[in-house]
């Protein structure tokens, strides 16, 4: 969960004003709200939900952490997908961060498929192999980031850019779909090539023949 604080302050002398922090995590939060607290000048403190503008007070939050902390969490996605034009093979590569149990993890994934006609489907399918992937690791109900270095994919899914191509609304819909049906609110961020590397090379290694699959603390 992203949250800006909002705080409203009380000098010594009775005068008041109001703050609004930046946008940051729920635990980043929690850890700055305590700090504020400290001060002794606090008249009210609420946590703004970034997704939905919903407003929770410090006891909220720390339970909301409290109850997470078994579940994945604090969820980032990298994704690509590669297309050999001459042997119609496709190539993807997944990388999730995430956090469980007080442990920060890193689970990597890549396939071959066949019968796709672009690269950019091929894009589109590493996405949705990602979200796969969330499924099996049970995430419900939580934002996540997903960070590809595809134009088409990543304004195509946030809604910047129109889907044309009969196969990339296939794709589309199937991922918003189990985006819906798992809760997950998505975030999804164009990102440079060169910081996508690791899912690149999952999709490079996918291509010929090599599979990855494997979870590490990292």
């Amino acid at each position: 969960m992203k949250v800006r604080i909002e705080w409203k302050y009380r000098s010594a002398k009775g005068v008041e004003t109001s703050f609004t922090s930046e946008e940051m995590t729920a635990a980043q939060g929690v850890f700055i709200a305590e700090d504020i607290e400290r001060t002794k000048r606090v008249k009210e403190l609420v946590f703004i939900d970034m997704y939905d503008d919903s407003i929770w007070t410090m006891k909220e939050m720390k339970s909301y952490l409290k109850s997470i902390e078994t579940e994945p969490h604090d969820i980032t996605v990298y994704f690509d997908g590669g297309f050999n034009v001459g042997t119609k093979d496709s190539g993807l590569g997944c990388v999730i961060y995430y956090k469980q149990s007080g442990k920060s993890y890193r689970l990597r994934q890549n396939a071959q498929i066949e019968g796709l006609v672009s690269n950019n489907e091929a894009e589109y399918a590493a996405l949705h192999l990602c979200v796969q992937e969330l499924e099996f690791l049970e995430v419900r109900n939580m934002p996540v980031r997903f960070s590809g270095d595809s134009k088409i994919v990543i304004n195509g899914m946030s809604g910047e850019w129109p889907v044309i191509e009969s196969e990339l609304v296939s794709w589309a819909d199937r991922i918003e779909m189990k985006l819906k049906t798992m809760g997950i609110q998505a975030e999804f961020e164009l990102i440079p090539r060169k910081e996508n590397f690791e899912a690149d090379r999952l999709a490079t290694q996918a291509l010929k023949g090599i599979e990855i699959t494997g979870t590490s603390i990292i």
